[in-house]
């Protein structure tokens, strides 16, 4: 039997299928799009909404091999609900299977492996929800919508390549792999991986679609991976480009723009730690935006793990955003509750 590589799409979506049975549909809900596809009323919020960024790794944790049997036994969470996703070690497997095959098979561009791993884990993630929220008793539907994000070509992300994806290599596969011409960096004590550019999002394609999905009372996956990266030419028209965007920074974006009160960012820690991994490590409950920003300065986040996160958090809450969580992938609703997770209030 053929054992194909899935993600832990099964225990993740009993966790979200639960913690969105609790909330009655919302009222559908149409809103006009402007140039940049932005709700016309993006600026009123909504009390009763939550944007659930489920992070890459929390999915497809270290200690699975990725198989459909081993995963399937780990197991199958009403608001305005949407979700995000990462793809960091989907992408970075598909990009080296296109390495490893590219003699045979002409490679795909890096836009394309990100489109191709959004439409991967939507499915897997909407086909694992809607079995578990019919198991619960609730007849809520899961869309999932490709999405496209816009950057700035000339981001100087470009030229400074800091987001790992991929498969965690020991130092020395990961000299062996600089000698063959791979961008390797070492990625928050876990080990070495592949570098690829992370420009930050400007705008969300047709972000009145998902809006509008979302307010059927429908739970939407969108902006899988950070969103498919693209620049828009001069005449108004889209192009590809070849980066991985940081989900929590689109998530964030995402959010602000839909009014949306609530962002939670599931992840496979159980909360936000300072001196992490070390004697003094010490987890934080409830911490306010000046604390997070001051041991963000103090640098006790690493950047291809917790900054991102904690840069989306205090993004979200300088634009509007009411409150930010950041939580374990199996602990979503007690999170929401506030009995679990790291919680920031925006300042009065």
């Amino acid at each position: 039997m053929l054992r194909r590589p899935l993600l832990r799409a099964v225990p993740c979506a009993f966790s979200l299928a639960a913690f969105a049975h609790r909330w009655t549909a919302c009222p559908a809900a149409g809103r006009g799009n402007d140039m940049q596809g932005m709700p016309a009323a993006s600026h009123v919020r909504d009390s009763d909404s939550v944007l659930v960024a489920v992070g890459g790794n929390a999915i497809h944790p270290d200690h699975i091999t990725g198989t459909t049997e081993e995963q399937e036994a780990l197991a199958d969470s009403d608001a305005r609900l949407v979700v995000t996703h990462g793809n960091g070690p989907v992408v970075g497997k598909i990009l080296l299977r296109q390495i490893l095959t590219r003699d045979q098979v002409a490679p795909m561009r890096l836009d394309v492996c990100v489109a191709h791993s959004q439409g991967g884990i939507a499915y897997l993630l909407t086909q694992a929800m809607e079995n578990a929220l019919r198991q619960a008793g609730s007849q809520r539907m899961v869309a999932c919508l490709l999405t496209q994000v816009e950057v700035d070509p000339s981001d100087p992300a470009f030229g400074h390549p800091s987001k790992p994806i991929g498969t965690f290599f020991s130092e020395a596969e990961a000299r062996a792999l600089t000698a063959q011409g791979w961008n390797m960096m070492e990625d928050a004590g876990r080990g070495w991986r592949y570098a690829v550019a992370s420009p930050l999002p400007r705008g969300i394609v047709n972000l009145s679609l998902i809006d509008t999905m979302a307010r059927t009372g429908a739970i939407v996956i969108a902006g899988g991976g950070g969103g498919i990266p693209v620049v828009r030419a001069d005449d108004g028209r889209l192009h590809g480009i070849e980066a991985v965007i940081d989900k929590d920074l689109t998530s964030a974006l995402m959010a602000n723009l839909l009014g949306i009160d609530t962002l939670l960012i599931l992840t496979s820690v159980p909360r936000v730690a300072i001196h992490f991994g070390k004697p003094a490590q010490r987890d934080l409950g409830v911490v306010s935006v000046a604390e997070l920003t001051a041991y963000r300065a103090e640098g006790h986040f690493a950047s291809g793990s917790m900054a991102p996160k904690i840069d989306a958090v205090l993004r979200f809450l300088a634009h509007g955003g009411k409150r930010a969580i950041v939580a374990h992938l199996e602990q979503a609703a007690e999170a929401f509750r506030g009995e679990a997770g790291t919680h920031v209030a925006a300042d009065a």
